[in-house]
């Protein structure tokens, strides 16, 4: 079963203001499993204060037409100004995540919500939830930075304590933790910083390139504190085996990460009873020698960086048609009016947000993450 997609639109005074795209995951006997949504301003005009409360009533609307055996579990804004914009009283419970990525469509605000079956959602201390249901104890830690830290110890001591808090829970890093993002303030140069700190914390609790890595997008991104290098969020899960998990390659599009010095999987895939959640990392336009491919050319940088999500996809059994959302990173903002329509002909029907931030190396000019679903035969 693939994902339902349709697009809702949010009118005032005979005028749409905001659009949800929503994906909604069904099983093989019909059970609703997850969706995603993202909310998207459609008038510019409007203050950011109005922005932020339209967008947060279209999610609030649209959350209406879904299934009520799935909830809101995550959601994450994407803001033109962490510091000065303020999120709204949150009615759900729900991890939030806030990051400094302005839409390139010159809006003020974008949201990304993730929801799941039969959640009972726990909020837990410093940025952390808990949603337990059917398919086990999933944990989200959201907007965890250290003020004043460059973005080397910032990354080591963030992660540190992430291995720390999971093993008080009789988790580890290496077993449990699914996925992390990344977001670093002055990417060009923090990141190097970013994969020094996250090296030497992988190695320290056993990820190494003879065992496995996380999968991972490292973004230009930031919070509202400016003494704040870098801030991280992650996902884990309680009660997952080793036989759950797999790890995705391309060799003939991709190389290990390692093989450049940096330490992540290329994508992950988690074999629950009912379906098969797939996370793809944050993918550019590199070859199996982990080199830029077209450099200074937008449009083939875009088509090479599909090919090579389509192929990690592959790996895991599944395909575009399967993808619940994307999120698009531009190093320009003026380059989505000629990506467009290229994105529009090869996944226009995906849930998708585009967003000015810079990829980690100069020239790279896109980069795309995305999550998908397949479900496992009755």
């Amino acid at each position: 079963m693939k994902y339902s997609v349709f697009t809702l639109d949010s009118m005032s005074k005979r005028k749409a203001v905001s659009q949800a795209q929503i994906a909604l995951f069904e099983d093989s006997n019909g059970n609703p499993q997850q969706a995603h949504i993202v909310v998207k301003i459609l008038d510019p005009t409007l203050s950011p204060e109005q922005q932020m409360a339209e967008a947060e009533m279209c999610l609030f609307l649209t959350r209406s037409s879904l299934s009520p055996e799935i909830e809101l579990v995550m959601k994450r804004y994407f803001l033109t100004d962490a510091a000065g914009q303020k999120l709204p009283r949150q009615l759900i419970p729900c991890a939030i995540s806030k990051v400094e990525q302005a839409p390139v469509d010159g809006t003020a605000v974008a949201i990304w919500a993730h929801f799941m079956r039969q959640p009972r959602v726990e909020r837990l201390d410093n940025g952390w939830f808990e949603v337990s249901n059917p398919e086990g104890r999933h944990i989200w830690l959201t907007g965890t930075e250290v003020s004043g830290a460059t973005s080397e110890d910032a990354t080591r001591r963030i992660l540190t304590d992430m291995a720390e808090r999971l093993k008080a829970k009789g988790l580890s890093l290496a077993d449990n933790c699914m996925r992390t993002w990344l977001f670093v303030r002055d990417i060009d140069n923090n990141y190097q910083g970013v994969v020094n700190g996250r090296n030497q914390a992988f190695a320290q609790y056993g990820l190494t390139p003879d065992t496995h890595f996380i999968a991972s997008t490292g973004i230009a991104g930031a919070s509202a504190n400016p003494r704040s290098t870098v801030v991280i969020d992650a996902y884990a899960i309680d009660g997952i085996k080793p036989e759950q998990v797999r790890y995705l390659h391309a060799p003939h599009r991709l190389n290990p990460t390692h093989e450049y010095g940096v330490a992540f999987e290329r994508g992950t895939a988690i074999d629950f009873p009912a379906y098969r959640q797939v996370m793809i990392s944050g993918t550019a336009s590199i070859n199996n020698r982990g080199e830029v491919v077209h450099v200074g050319d937008i449009e083939g940088q875009t088509r090479v960086m599909l090919d090579n999500i389509e192929a990690l996809l592959a790996d895991a059994g599944a395909d575009w048609y399967d993808v619940g959302h994307a999120i698009i990173y531009l190093r320009n903002p003026e380059d989505y009016d000629r990506v467009k329509p290229i994105l529009d002909e090869r996944i226009g029907w995906v849930p998708r947000v585009a967003l000015h931030a810079p990829v980690c190396r100069p020239e790279w000019l896109i980069e795309v993450e995305c999550m998908a679903c397949v479900a496992n035969e009755k």
